[in-house]
């Protein structure tokens, strides 16, 4: 269920400590960037990169494009309106909210399959552990994190901690191999081949879905709300941008780096192969280290914004069975996730298959909120941005059209 506009909303006391609104922006801010650069951007850029070359650069530079408007729409309306996504839904459409959640609760419980695999196959590379039960470890770290005192405070210092872990690690693998720059610009901005599957896998499985959301149900969730909050927004936003930009734009050097002399990556693990080809058994167990960290990153992101959805508070209860039900649903969750990973397996089919649904999510969600910042009863007196307006139309637009080319060439 959803708390509907009549509810008082749940925050929960232990969840959101008393921070400066700047911190709780950074801590958004590396929230979206990390769960953005999860397991499921590792094996989507590997494959692509690995079938495309250069090419896929592409892609890459329409995936930042693309996650500077809709971040900054979404950011911008959720904030101002002080309202989760799916309460806003439910205003612009009674019942349009539990579409939504749906929608993004779904997608982010497969989502989290992957990343919760991911964070297991990590352990596996590094200490040989069987990726299932490095799986149940990550789980338990995870479970731990949500349910300790201050716990967002927990999340956030975590996040950002394994996010200078990833940086680090790519640049080692950029400075140790020879990247193709040139050929990297000119195919970027001067593509030979434009495959919208790739287009719509890389921006839904990177941007849409839950991700799209992290953001902005982070700082409603630390206490930000109304138009004089805007100038911490901005610079939350701007910086996860900028973070995820850069982890993308890595990536992707590196793969480059790999395919272009002529090495060809296992498609059970294409990403495992770019750092083992790059500094052998060294670079694979930073890659291992590389994967569990963004397994552990994109776990906590995906787990924060989908409860966010399903979270609700009625009036008749306390804030403490509130605090001990959100507590259930997180963990019941993760658990779900780990149970269907060591059972089912292979997080790399599932995290490429759902960053291409996610694709679909992300027109309809950013269309909900584009019409709700007209709504004065939603928004009050805030005027949005007329080139965040139009620019967030041309998204909903092309990315409908780039799903609905991808279908069609799949088939």
């Amino acid at each position: 269920m959803i708390m509907d506009k009549k509810e008082k909303e749940f925050v929960d006391p232990k969840m959101t400590p008393t921070r400066s609104p700047r911190s709780i922006a950074m801590g958004a801010a590396f929230l979206m960037a990390m769960a953005a650069v999860g397991p499921g951007f590792l094996t989507q850029t590997a494959t692509f990169t690995g079938e495309m070359g250069a090419n896929f650069g592409f892609a890459i530079l329409l995936c930042i494009i693309v996650d500077f408007i809709v971040q900054m729409n979404v950011w911008r309306i959720i904030v101002v309106s002080g309202k989760r996504a799916q309460v806003i839904a439910n205003e612009v459409l009674p019942g349009l909210g539990y579409v939504l959640s749906f929608l993004v609760a779904v997608g982010g419980l497969l989502f989290n399959i992957g990343n919760i695999g991911g964070a297991g196959l990590g352990l596996n590379v590094l200490f040989g552990i069987s990726p299932e039960n490095g799986a149940v470890i990550a789980a338990c770290i995870a479970i731990a994190i949500f349910v300790a005192k201050n716990a967002m405070t927990v999340v956030d210092r975590t996040v950002q901690l394994l996010a200078v872990v990833k940086i680090g690690i790519l640049i080692y693998i950029i400075c140790v191999m020879a990247v193709p720059y040139q050929e990297a610009v000119t195919h970027t901005f001067m593509p030979t081949n434009i495959n919208f599957y790739s287009i719509v896998t890389i921006i839904g499985g990177t941007v849409g879905g839950y991700i799209s959301f992290s953001g902005g149900h982070r700082l409603i969730e630390g206490g930000m709300k109304g138009e004089k909050e805007l100038k911490y927004v901005n610079e939350g936003a701007i910086t996860g941008i900028g973070v995820a930009s850069l982890i993308r734009i890595l990536l992707f050097l590196a793969g480059l780096a790999v395919v272009s002399v002529g090495y060809k990556l296992d498609p059970s693990n294409p990403a495992a192969s770019i750092f083992k080809y790059a500094a052998g058994n060294f670079g694979y167990k930073f890659f291992g280290l590389l994967l569990f960290a963004a397994g552990m990153t994109s776990t906590l992101g995906s787990t924060f914004t989908s409860i966010s959805f399903l979270n609700y508070a009625r009036k008749e209860k306390s804030e403490a069975k509130m605090a001990r039900y959100n507590r259930l649903l997180v963990m019941g969750f993760i658990i779900f996730s780990t149970v269907v990973f060591y059972f089912i397996g292979e997080p790399a089919k599932i995290l490429v298959v759902v960053g291409a649904i996610n694709g679909f999510i992300l027109p309809i969600s950013l269309a909900i909120l584009l019409i709700a910042a007209k709504k004065k009863d939603i928004i009050g007196k805030y005027h949005h941005s007329w080139f965040l307006t139009i620019t967030g139309w041309f998204v909903v637009v092309f990315m409908l059209y780039a799903s609905v080319e991808a279908v069609l060439n799949l088939l």
